[in-house]
């Protein structure tokens, strides 16, 4: 009786994670994996997942950002600063009229395109206008008068 003992065994592997690589993207190492008797071993597979993050939502190369505004700055302009997932600093001014809803793209300021190299989705800046929750009658007065409403 011929028995091949296998003997466990330690190696290590490196995977060099390209920027922009999406949830679900496979690193195969063949013949890596687990070995038994009388088989070829397997290979090792590892899957790409990607950790949540607390300001940016990934959309394919394009990342979404939510951005709170109050109701006077949507509407007399107003300036949002993001630190990217680089760590540079932008400060985007917003000078339309910024409505519920309203969204803004800024190109090249999202992730990397993996198969276009130097080339990078869009950042979409998403816009939850802050409306407040009462006004005093002068205050109802005023904006009826800046804002044309008076019949």
């Amino acid at each position: 009786m011929n028995l091949k003992r296998l003997v466990p065994e330690s190696e290590i592997l490196t995977i060099d994670v390209k920027p922009g690589w999406k949830k679900g993207t496979k690193i195969t190492f063949p013949d890596k994996g687990n070995e038994q008797a009388n088989q070829l071993p397997a290979d090792l597979v590892f899957v790409i997942d990607e950790k949540p993050h607390d300001v940016f939502k990934r959309d394919g190369n394009d990342l979404v950002v939510h951005h709170k505004v109050p109701l006077a700055e949507a509407l007399a302009g107003t300036t949002v600063n993001l630190t990217t997932l680089d760590g540079r600093e932008l400060s985007i001014p917003v000078n339309d009229v910024v409505t519920p809803g309203y969204e803004l793209v800024i190109a090249k300021e999202g992730m990397p395109i993996v198969k276009e190299p130097g080339r990078r989705g869009s950042l979409r800046i998403k816009f939850d206008v802050r409306f407040p929750s009462r006004l005093t009658p002068e205050q109802r007065t005023g904006l009826k008068r800046i804002l044309g409403g008076e019949h």
